[in-house]
């Protein structure tokens, strides 16, 4: 096992990751910019070096400075965390170069599912299914061309993307020159590369991704999926594991498509397969692999008992997988909210300020990953999340149930934060019923909801969970009966409309 490991993040992941090194016994070293000088994973590690000023470019993405520290510091490995380098290719390869084991996949599988269009073409060939699209290299004429006989809505996609940046979607032709010239712009900005590709666009659809784990041995797990169609502008608020849409034989069907696209590209370490579900066709399509660890991460931990972080550090020592497929046996339901420095009220804008106040909710089946403490600054040089809270459940029902009581409990005093939000979706029909789909959080905003105005159907949504919940219900597919034959939750809703909620 490594001797001493460099984190190259910061924020809560960068906590996680120290924790999860120093529960193997390892000493770790951190990495800073100067507005970070007194951040929490700073004063958590045992090390700590400055690399750089505020701008990312000139500190987390800096390769050079982070390689230099990591020579110094006479570390085994770096570890990513996720978002800055997690998925640069060069920095991998600039870690091999250095004699210092990269915790993560190889530099050759980061840029194959790194560009989408290779990723797609990699798939495709090992018959993974894709959504239909246009091909790399296309000039504007030609992306015009290919748009009308895709046909819209459409989504135009940067090959380098992430996180929404350099992506639009386009409804009518008209507007499509000014969306390309948009996307080209932003994924230049963001990625330093403005290829963009097309893409069909789905308008009833389900945000579904897989995760899966790999040793260098040839032996690929999958660890269940979980359910990421909580978005605002292409960027997930809360995610839950399993996902209420998918029953017993599709979570095999893509946990198997999943190894496959693993599999494709020689994946070695932890990485996610995401699918995009059409609901009307009911179909599942490959979208992308993200070859790093994801955000929402804990939730499948909470379900299966593995913890995705440990086996990263031991695959990357050369440890062979502690698990078989049969090994993994999801167990209840949980859910995670991204706590972020945003106002939900003034349509998620960003808020800085310095934390006066801070009580996070404990109890049964809660954990909170955090960077804030009581004094901490938050600033608008990176990105807004600040912490996630997750809870677990026996039932999806306990689970929601036990997300509402933490986030009542949740207090930070000083920045304006995205808890109201989360409040909001925990109280909302759709939600509860699992009946939402990425087009969920615009559609309220459009029709103007807001806390207040579903006073009168939180009653029945409160009774329709605690219904669900005596019952025990666990996940079923949308529109369909459980194998037992008991009544899926969409189906209760007309048990409670004399209660006076708006179904």
């Amino acid at each position: 096992m490594f001797k001493k490991v460099l984190v190259a993040n910061r924020g809560e992941i960068a906590v996680r990751v120290l924790r999860a090194c120093e529960e193997r016994g390892i000493s770790t070293v951190a990495v800073f910019s100067e507005p970070d000088r007194t951040a929490l994973h700073v004063r958590y590690a045992d090390e700590a070096y400055c690399i750089g000023p505020a701008s990312s470019r000139e500190s987390y993405l800096h390769i050079g400075r982070i390689i230099d520290v990591a020579r110094r510091a006479e570390v085994d490995a770096i570890h990513p965390g996720y978002g800055f380098l997690a998925e640069n290719p060069e920095f991998a390869a600039a870690c091999q170069d250095a004699g210092i084991t990269f915790i993560g996949p190889s530099p050759e599988a980061i840029a194959k599912m790194g560009d989408k269009l290779t990723a797609r073409e990699t798939v495709r060939r090992n018959g993974v299914p894709i959504v239909p699209g246009s091909e790399r290299g296309l000039s504007d004429e030609e992306l015009r061309a290919e748009a009308l006989r895709i046909g819209f809505p459409l989504m135009i996609k940067a090959t380098a993307g992430g996180g929404g940046k350099g992506m639009r979607v386009v409804h009518d032709p008209g507007d499509f020159t000014r969306a390309l010239g948009a996307a080209r712009r932003e994924a230049l900005g963001a990625f330093g590369n403005d290829e963009v590709y097309l893409e069909k666009y789905i308008p009833v659809a389900r945000h579904i991704e897989v995760q899966v784990l790999a040793d260098q041995y040839g032996h690929t797990i999958h660890l269940g999926e979980r359910e990421c169609s909580i978005q605002r502008r292409h960027q997930k608020l809360i995610e839950e594991a399993p996902s209420v849409a998918v029953d017993e034989s599709t979570r095999q069907e893509i946990g198997r498509i999943a190894i496959a696209a693993a599999q494709a590209v020689d994946y070695v370490n932890a990485g996610t397969v995401e699918f995009i579900y059409d609901v009307a066709e009911d179909r599942f399509y490959f979208l992308e692999m993200n070859t790093r660890l994801q955000v929402e991460h804990p939730v499948t931990e909470m379900v299966t008992g593995v913890d995705i972080v440990k086996e990263q550090i031991a695959i990357a020592a050369g440890r062979r997988l502690r698990y078989r497929q049969e090994d993994i046996r999801p167990k209840g339901w949980s859910i995670e909210c991204r706590i972020t420095a945003e106002d939900p009220f003034r349509n998620f804008m960003p808020n800085t300020g310095t934390v006066t106040y801070l009580k996070e909710p404990t109890g049964p089946g809660v954990r909170v990953e955090s960077a804030l403490y009581r004094g901490y600054e938050v600033s608008l040089h990176y990105d807004p999340l600040v912490s996630k809270l997750v809870v677990w459940g026996e039932t999806r029902a306990e689970a929601i149930l036990r997300m509402r009581r933490a986030l009542s409990e949740y207090r930070i005093g000083g920045i304006k934060t995205s808890i109201p939000f989360h409040q909001e979706v925990m109280d909302s029909t759709e939600f509860i019923w699992g009946t939402f789909d990425t087009g969920y959080v615009e559609r309220r905003r459009l029709q103007g909801q807001g806390r207040g105005s579903e006073e009168h159907g939180r009653i029945a949504a409160l009774v329709a969970t605690l219904v669900a919940h005596e019952a025990g219900r666990r996940a079923v597919h949308i529109g369909g009966e459980r194998a037992d034959g008991s009544t899926p939750w969409w189906k209760l809703a007309g048990r409670v409309r004399a209660m006076g909620g708006r179904w």
